[in-house]
């Protein structure tokens, strides 16, 4: 089914983004700009309007949602918003019980560890996400050309937090289960797969223009386990959004060792982590696909000379690639000032 007429892509509004032509992979004059977890705790409105209300409840609250999602292109002219939401929302929707703990992150009450629980896994048709679709209508009417950038979690990271039961350092539950248990294994991830699918559609059909796939614990596979057990599954999501023609970005940390792998996923721009420099990985991916990031969140923490020089680097190295997407090597840490983040995009502008 092709995008509505009045969606942004298609009456115009954001088509001409330089931040939708980057992620198509059209090298722009000045890089466009945007950062990982931008909306959210780095900003003290954030949580003067989040107040008390828990974090899944405020994904799932549209008018909440909007602001939020709103407050950093309000704040740092950045050249696109991203969704405030959460990667556990479609297994929220689909029915699990699972809470965001301060300090810990999404936990899972009852993990999925065998082929009884996953095949107890509830039935995924149709997922209602209509306060999703609703807080996007709100949020799109607020950017005009600027576009939204709609999100999902890779199959191999929500199988991951569902496997543990919750975060883990080296995902080793869910890697033993991958090696024991192929058949169950490949069950869960097309479970995932679904449900972030039906997750990512819904925002693109509500009006975003530009999805990114995250797979934040790719990086603890091995390059031959990553592509036989996980990618198939990660190529599955971008395939059922491929007849909206929306822009594809794929961001996985410590993934070097598959990036010239990502392509083949479907995605338009791979997200590169900030241990990868920009042209080695422009090297890697030639003309097949763009790059996004990759300034070191930690230099965040540094005085503006040395964040300059970074992100000097970074645009430096991205001329090399296909397009290039400024944004960090990973999210916005909590403590990050926010008055360095409004400076980084004058300067990447003025570039």
């Amino acid at each position: 089914m092709p995008l509505a007429p009045e969606h942004p892509l298609v009456d115009g509004r954001t088509s001409s983004s330089p931040l939708v032509l980057a992620a198509r992979g059209e090298k722009q004059a000045t890089p466009p700009i945007w950062f990982m977890r931008q909306a959210g705790r780095s900003l003290p409105e954030y949580h003067q309007v989040r107040g008390t209300t828990g974090m899944l409840e405020a994904c799932l609250t549209p008018d909440l949602a909007a602001e939020i999602t709103l407050q950093p292109v309000w704040r740092h002219d950045v050249d696109a918003a991203v969704f405030y939401s959460d990667i556990v929302i479609p297994p929220l929707v689909a029915g699990l019980d699972v809470e965001i703990v301060p300090g810990r992150g999404p936990i899972f009450a009852s993990p999925v560890r065998t082929a009884a629980d996953v095949a107890a896994l509830p039935a995924l048709d149709s997922l209602d996400f209509s306060r999703i679709r609703e807080a996007i209508a709100i949020i799109t009417a607020e950017l005009g050309s600027k576009p939204l950038i709609g999100f999902g979690g890779a199959p191999f990271t929500l199988a991951s937090y569902l496997v543990e039961g919750g975060p883990s350092k080296d995902q080793a539950r869910a890697r033993a289960l991958m090696k024991s248990d192929p058949a169950t294994w490949n069950a869960l991830l097309a479970w995932c797969a679904d449900a972030t699918a039906q997750f990512m559609r819904a925002q693109v059909e509500a009006g975003a223009s530009v999805v990114q796939l995250f797979d934040s614990w790719a990086g603890s596979l091995s390059r031959a386990d990553w592509a036989s057990a996980v990618a198939p599954h990660s190529a599955a999501i971008f395939s059922a959004l491929s007849d909206l023609e929306v822009p594809r970005i794929h961001f996985g940390l410590g993934m070097r060792d598959m990036l010239d792998l990502i392509p083949d996923l479907g995605a338009t721009t791979v997200g590169i982590d900030w241990r990868t420099p920009l042209d080695d990985a422009a090297t890697v991916l030639g003309d097949r696909a763009g790059v996004q990031g990759n300034i070191d969140p930690t230099v965040l923490g540094a005085g503006w000379d040395v964040i300059r020089d970074n992100v000097n680097d970074v645009v430096a190295r991205g001329r090399s690639a296909r397009s290039h997407i400024v944004n960090l090597g990973h999210g916005v840490t909590p403590d990050t000032k926010p008055a360095l983040l409004t400076r980084i995009v004058e300067h990447v502008h003025a570039l």
